[in-house]
């Protein structure tokens, strides 16, 4: 492959984007994302800014990526549009400000969406390799995300061959693109290890436009570590998921896990981890973490399947140093297939995500505070709620030190309908809300899950419009926003202050 293609700087890459252009980006979450391009393309940006110029580019991403990328566009004004997941701090304040319009997907459905022309087609394939070869074959690094259908459709593609990602990465990678109806076939996976595609993306190699070489380490932060209350959390998951096998409603050889990122994620595995009558397990799941690392070192985990290896770096390397032991345990897809909802209905995923909040009837916000600040994106989570075997969604009981309660009567936004959602889990309890009616949930739900500080005010609540089917009352079902907004804490809402 020496010198087959044309190696040039980050800056001379960056010189072929140009105003207006498209843009999808390899990765999922910051692994796998290319950093040198985007950085040098915000820089071009900055450049034609300065000059009173145009200058910006619209974005496809797997889903959020590292500072290089999203942060460091957001900071020069540089984004058309942006789509899906997002997690940087500056993209969010330009996002939320219409500086960055943006709309939100299921990761499930964007490379489809891509190829059946609902979105503007790619004009470049910017994609981070581990290993490249004179005919076309892109071995990716430590995530997929978008990458087979970007190198599809897009006109051009720019390689970032990132020397810190070992070349024997190769074989770790399961690629497939499915065909379009009216064609497609079933994805044929019948358990986490099965595999149906190739070891890398093939693509024409004229399409190839310039390689840049790169050292640099994923942007991968560490999660807060777990506390109290996210520990708790993490014990009633593992302690309810026992007591499912115990009664046979789950089978006693388990089914594979799904499970969401962050600090409560890792409780969740580190008690599915500890606990005895939880037997060694599988995941199907979108992003891989160093919980996920450590129970597949033990044992705990047998296989895992996912994304991305959304891992911090010190990790990394030591998963690096040791690929023959994690060659059978491990496997990356497109975000098409590890987030197919065909797939995680045949395999029965129990999936275990995370609620900003909920509502007593069983509705789940997992993208914006107070209805309209978007904090992050929907993601995956509705990819596998609804075809789970069982849906769980956890969520602390209550935010800033008390003065909101994650319970609420009514979600300022749904991404989570009540059809869809099985079980809410806090640190106070499980609520199992199947075969429940709508007052049933919201009576489990209050005694299970609600703090206590709160869990009267929720009562009182149900008593506003009680002769009906959900009683809901219009009037005041955002009343204990309202005070939050008002007040700066929800307690002490008195809802005749809020009926009409």
């Amino acid at each position: 492959m020496q010198k087959t293609y044309k190696f040039v700087t980050a800056e001379e890459a960056a010189s072929y984007v140009n105003n207006g252009d498209i843009i999808g980006f390899s990765g999922f979450t910051p692994a796998g994302c290319p950093k040198e391009v985007p950085t040098a393309i915000a820089k071009r940006a900055e450049a034609f800014h300065a000059e009173g110029k145009e200058f910006k580019i619209g974005m496809y991403t797997g889903a959020s990526t590292g500072d290089s990328l999203d942060g460091a566009l957001a900071r020069a004004d540089a984004i058309l549009f942006r789509t899906p997941y997002q997690s940087n701090k500056d993209l969010r304040s330009a996002l939320n400000t219409e500086r960055a319009p943006y709309f939100d997907m299921h990761l499930s459905a964007l490379a489809s969406h891509l190829r059946f022309g609902f979105m503007p087609k790619p004009n470049f394939a910017i994609i981070e390799v581990c290993d490249i070869t004179a005919d076309g074959e892109l071995i990716p690094t430590s995530g997929v995300g978008i990458s087979p259908t970007i190198a599809n459709l897009a006109d051009h593609i720019i390689v970032e061959l990132n020397h810190n990602h070992p070349k024997e990465l190769r074989g770790f990678h399961d690629i497939f693109e499915p065909l379009d109806p009216p064609h497609r076939l079933p994805m044929t996976l019948l358990k986490p290890s099965d595999r149906m595609g190739t070891t890398s993306i093939k693509v024409d190699p004229k399409k190839i436009l310039c390689v840049v070489e790169t050292w640099r380490n994923d942007e991968v932060g560490g999660f807060a570590p777990t506390d109290e209350i996210t520990d708790n959390i993490g014990k009633n998951v593992a302690t309810f998921l026992a007591g499912e096998i115990k009664s046979g409603r789950i089978p006693k050889e388990f089914l594979p896990i799904q499970s969401g990122v962050g600090n409560i994620a890792n409780a969740v595995m580190a008690s599915l981890g500890t606990n005895p009558d939880i037997p060694n397990f599988e995941m199907y799941t979108e992003v891989i973490q160093d919980s996920v690392i450590a129970l597949i070192k033990s044992g705990k985990i047998k296989f895992a399947s996912g994304c991305s290896l959304t891992i911090t770096t010190p990790i990394l390397k030591e998963l690096y140093a040791d690929l023959e032991f994690f060659r059978d345990k491990l496997v990356l897809r497109p975000q098409e297939m590890s987030n197919s909802p065909e797939l995680a209905r045949r395999l029965g995923l129990i999936t275990i995500n995370t609620a900003l909040e909920a509502d007593i009837f069983g509705n789940v916000n997992s993208t914006h505070v107070m209805g309209s600040k978007m904090m992050n994106g929907i993601g995956g989570s509705a990819d596998f709620t609804r075809s789970a075997y069982i849906s769980i969604f956890t969520t602390p009981s209550t935010a800033k030190g008390g003065k909101i309660s994650s319970i609420v009567p009514m979600v300022t936004h749904v991404d989570q309908n009540e059809h869809s959602v099985n079980i809410i889990i806090t640190e106070h309890g499980v609520a199992d809300l199947r075969g429940k009616s709508p007052i049933q949930r919201a009576h489990e739900i209050i005694e299970k899950c609600v703090a206590p500080e709160y869990k009267e005010m929720l009562r009182e609540y149900l008593t506003l419009n009680s002769s009906c089917h959900t009683p809901q009352s219009l009037s005041a079902c955002f009343g204990m926003h309202r005070e939050f907004l008002k007040t700066g804490t929800m307690l002490g809402t008195k809802w005749e202050n809020y009926k009409d």
